[in-house]
């Protein structure tokens, strides 16, 4: 089953613009649509560093959030953006840009078109991951693209024991085993060897990293599964989350990952058939460039 494309509802009246500082060109490309967007009638138009409004300040009650950065940025923005309900336009500043939808030499007329309601949302699912030990929450954090639960800065592997909906599925003796969403199949589970699925699916997609006699394919889970990964390790592991989080993790912790609650909208103004295309010509380009830029 997947999560449905859908019209913006009503053109936008309160647009947020989020830039990343790190990200060279996007605090000038920022001010500039800044000042082109306040000089449109109706409009209420603010603007933010990404960190800053990472809070939520300034975030609910936004019709829009255009954000300026690769795809790092658009990790962070999109959970963000789904935690509030804000549907989410990326220009993108990045080498690959998976996730952004616009490049920067496009960006007035791909905002003319939002602002006249010519758009269309594109529904992603999110992860809710949990760090679980002796039975304590420890942390909790929300993935777009996937979670990972691997070995540390030494050079050997883990036995991570996979269980789904509390059955068990067996033991992985491995670097690591990334647990993804569709829009993290053209990710870290892509350079592991994965799969690409639709970005509208609503299905977990599971994969070892360099494992040792394990499994070596990666396995789709049925909506609404439960992935429950218990660590055995007498050194150092770690859970990371989008590549923004990394967790120090012990021996015997479990790390428990189901679908969010939370949905991020992408707003599209290509064509629907869009990811396919886009994604052949971003391998054929890139082949061996980085998965996530900022």
């Amino acid at each position: 089953m997947t999560l449905p494309h859908s019209p913006l509802q009503r053109p936008p009246e309160r647009v947020l613009i989020l830039h990343n500082p790190l990200v060279a060109r996007s605090a000038a490309l920022a001010a500039e649509m800044h000042a082109y967007l306040s000089s449109q009638a109706g409009l209420s138009v603010q603007q933010a560093v990404l960190g800053e409004a990472e809070d939520g300040a300034g975030v609910a009650g936004q019709d829009l959030i255009v954000l300026l950065g690769g795809d790092g940025s658009m990790l962070r923005a999109g959970a963000l953006a789904a935690r509030h309900g804000v549907p989410l336009l990326g220009i993108n500043l990045g080498r690959l840009g998976f996730l952004g939808e616009v490049p920067p030499e496009e960006w007035r007329e791909a905002l003319g078109r939002v602002l006249a309601g010519d758009c269309w949302l594109e529904a992603r699912m999110l992860l809710h991951v949990e760090h679980h030990r002796a039975g304590q929450v420890l942390g909790s954090y929300e993935a777009l693209n996937e979670a990972v639960v691997g070995r540390g800065a030494l050079a050997r592997p883990v036995r991570l024991k996979a269980l789904i909906d509390g059955g068990e599925l067996t033991t992985y003796v491995a670097d690591g085993l990334i647990i993804a969403t569709p829009t993290g199949s053209t990710a870290y589970a892509l350079a592991a060897g994965g799969p690409v699925l639709p970005p509208e699916l609503r299905n977990i997609l599971l994969i070892a990293i360099a494992p040792h006699l394990s499994i070596d394919r990666a396995i789709v889970l049925p909506q609404g599964s439960t992935v429950e990964v218990i660590v055995r390790t007498d050194h150092q592991a770690i859970l990371s989350a989008d590549g923004q989080y990394e967790v120090p993790l012990a021996d015997g912790d479990a790390v428990r990952v189901c679908m969010s609650q939370f949905t991020v909208n992408f707003v599209r103004v290509r064509p629907r058939h869009y990811f396919y295309t886009s994604l052949v010509q971003r391998m054929q380009q890139n082949p061996s460039a980085d998965k996530v830029s900022k």
